[in-house]
């Protein structure tokens, strides 16, 4: 594949990958209005360029420590603690953690218990 693809390009193909050729829900207005859902909830979205998804508080905080990105703000200054909008620099990271935001959605993703 030659040349840059932009985020929405990006998005798109994303979009395609995890819901196998479905379309996504269409867009509403405003917040999520590029939103993909699954049991009706967001998952992921693309604002202004950066992709953002919804996983486990814990794993966001593990990912801001890694770099991989930062916590979601949507505009009026209140940082949402289930959401994280990737760093342009983790190009490589969308389709993983799109798959893990998309399985939270979908209620699959347990704490994993280390101590039974």
């Amino acid at each position: 594949m030659g040349g840059m693809t932009t985020p929405e390009e990006r998005y798109a193909a994303l979009a395609d990958e995890l819901l196998g050729g479905q379309p996504p829900t269409p867009p509403g207005k405003g917040f999520g209005a590029t939103a993909l859902k699954v049991n009706n909830k967001i998952f992921a979205m693309l604002v202004k360029g950066q992709l953002v998804v919804k996983l486990p508080g814990q794993r966001v905080d593990a990912l801001i420590a890694a770099g991989t990105g930062t916590r979601f703000d949507p505009g009026h200054g209140r940082l949402m603690k289930e959401w994280l909008a990737l760093n342009p620099s983790a190009d490589q990271e969308w389709v993983p953690l799109a798959r893990e935001a998309l399985e939270f959605g979908r209620g699959k993703a347990k704490p994993v218990a280390r101590d039974q």
